[in-house]
């Protein structure tokens, strides 16, 4: 059986994240990921895990404003120095993956040579750190591509399935096989693909697996071509997208219980891998 991981923040915003963790230790859960503390750091979620005895699998950066590393000016610069100091913090907090995404915005589709200079910088103080950075697939597919491909020879940068991105953001296209190469984490969950006139954010619901449209059976098959042998890390949603009402089927569960019942998706997926 391989490590079971479950995002934090998962729509309890009632509930603070030390909290958390130790809840979905009692659970049954293995570890867990968490968003970085921008204004505190992240020692203390990690005094916390340490304490509860689970894994601290990885810290996902910020990613608003995340495009801005691709535009010329002062704000690209300063998110530079952003993504620099949460990793930085990540070090801190003895944390050697950092999930980051490449870009933010369905409209944007035009990778340029600042950018891929830009996430150097970041790719190059990671390896300095002793992190890996596995770029997640989102919208804007080409993205990641550039820098996947102008990275190629960085041990230390490589790529996180987002299963749900896939269905709705990279339609359906089998992310898995083409990057399975560099493949280092996971984040599992489920939607409805699109589920308004167009394809925008607000379909991107993290439902638990089995409970959308996703063909798991074809992603542990894929999963398994590739070899992947890494713990499976899950981030899923309690609450819906605005406009949207893919999770009322939730809304009857209290937060254990939705952890409780993430668990049981999760040790059935497994299952279902070599």
């Amino acid at each position: 059986m391989r490590k079971l991981i479950l995002g934090t923040g998962m729509g309890f915003s009632d509930i603070s994240v030390p909290e958390q963790i130790v809840r979905i230790k009692k659970a049954g859960w293995d570890g867990v990921f968490t968003g970085w503390d921008e204004e505190n750091g992240n020692r203390g979620f990690r005094d916390v895990i340490d304490r509860e005895g689970l894994i601290y699998h990885s810290i996902h950066a910020p990613f608003d404003n995340i495009h801005t590393l691709w535009e010329e000016g002062e704000n690209g610069e300063r998110q530079t120095e952003r993504q620099i100091r949460c990793l930085r913090d990540c070090a801190d907090a003895n944390v050697q993956l950092v999930i980051m995404h490449a870009i933010i915005g369905m409209e944007r589709c035009t990778p340029n040579e600042l950018g891929i200079e830009r996430f150097g910088l970041i790719f190059e103080e990671a390896r300095k750190l002793g992190i890996t950075v596995a770029l997640e697939n989102t919208e804007g597919e080409v993205y990641l591509e550039a820098l996947l491909n102008a990275y190629s020879g960085c041990l230390n940068v490589g790529f996180c399935i987002d299963t749900g991105h896939e269905m709705c953001y990279n339609y359906s296209r089998d992310l898995i096989t083409k990057y399975g190469s560099r493949l280092v984490s996971t984040h599992l969950n489920d939607n409805m693909k699109i589920t308004g006139e167009k394809l925008t954010w607000r379909d991107d619901s993290h439902l638990l697996p089995f409970d959308g449209l996703a063909d798991w059976d074809g992603i542990a098959e894929r999963l398994n071509k590739v070899g992947y042998k890494g713990p499976l890390t899950f981030e899923l949603k309690y609450t819906n997208k605005p406009g949207r009402h893919t999770n009322d089927i939730y809304a009857h569960l209290n937060f254990d219980s939705f952890v409780a019942l993430s668990l049981e998706r999760a040790r059935r997926f497994d299952g279902m891998l070599n």
